[in-house]
């Protein structure tokens, strides 16, 4: 079958009819016994119109919509997009401890009509009528558990905020892969723990990171130096260790407050070189009056180093 047949073949696809439709009414004609309650078919329809661009550029045979067709790849997420993200608000409903039932009370995934998740308490959207979420700001629920899971199927959210929970254990070291397109992070009061996953230096759309008062131990990474968007950044009270990236020095002294082991600017200087050049130059002093202890010693009592009768003989007595 040549091109053309195969355009026609499109044409008569269920995908190619959804580019046709004019609005989601028309779906009424397509459902037997139909009244007109279509309302749980406009995600059908939205999708069925989305995708069809697929099919409608494979038709072309013309060399110079191949770079549309690599754009329309890239954002194949539209067609499928809000079920990837109906599934990470289920996903974090169920990896959560909810002990006031906000969550179970207002997320309800039995309503299907465009735009439902976006009712959720704290939950953004990006667009009213679309179930993709922009943000999810879960602050002072009284939430607890570890860190939430299924976060990865919110394919475009660019903020999540935890903070004043209950919150606890380690932050995900894969946290970059889950969440790359993040421009703001709250953890801030919670009780996490354990290190500051380096990845996070790959997140590098961040704007704002905010840990503070938790219990994260180790360093602060020095790939953090990559994170050139950040406008706030706090990681006070915490457990926290070692020199402070030189860009995060622009930063006030009492974002880094409560962690008695941080060091540099904006803070008091890193003590660790000059100690080791103490240790060392007590070192270099211990071996030079060893040495000249042993040779005196050595030199004027000989007989306590040659025990042997023959090489006696041989030591000079003064």
């Amino acid at each position: 079958m040549g091109t053309t047949g195969s355009r026609h073949t499109w044409r008569d696809s269920l995908f190619y009819k959804g580019c046709t439709r004019s609005s989601t009414a028309d779906v009424s004609s397509d459902l037997p016994g139909s009244t007109g309650d279509v309302g749980s078919y406009k995600l059908q329809v939205l999708a069925e119109q989305s995708c069809c661009l697929f099919h409608s550029v494979l038709a072309m045979a013309d060399d110079t919509k191949f770079l549309l067709l690599v754009l329309l790849l890239s954002s194949s997420s539209l067609c499928f997009g809000s079920e990837f993200d109906i599934q990470c608000l289920k996903s974090v409903q169920q990896s959560v401890i909810d002990p006031f039932g906000v969550l179970k009370s207002s997320w309800n995934f039995e309503n299907d009509s465009a735009g439902f998740i976006c009712r959720f308490t704290g939950v953004e959207c990006w667009h009213p009528d679309e179930n993709r979420v922009s943000s999810l700001r879960l602050g002072n629920l009284g939430l607890e558990g570890p860190f939430l899971q299924g976060l990865q199927n919110c394919t475009s959210m660019s903020g999540l905020d935890l903070s004043n929970n209950y919150f606890s254990g380690p932050i995900p070291a894969e946290i970059s892969r889950q969440m790359p397109y993040l421009t703001s992070l709250d953890l801030s009061y919670n009780s996490f723990s354990g290190s500051i996953p380096q990845s996070i230096s790959q997140m590098t759309y961040l704007n704002a990171l905010i840990f503070q008062h938790n219990q994260l131990s180790g360093q602060i990474p020095p790939q953090f130096d990559l994170l050139d968007r950040l406008t706030i950044f706090n990681v006070a009270e915490n457990l926290l260790s070692g020199p402070i990236p030189t860009l995060l020095e622009t930063f006030p002294a009492s974002n880094f407050a409560g962690n008695q082991g941080l060091c540099g600017s904006p803070l008091d200087d890193c003590p660790v070189r000059i100690r080791l050049h103490r240790i060392n130059d007590q070192s270099s002093i211990g071996a030079a009056v060893g040495f000249v202890v042993g040779f005196v010693v050595a030199f004027y009592f000989p007989h306590c180093f040659v025990c042997s009768e023959r090489l006696r003989a041989y030591v000079v007595r003064i």
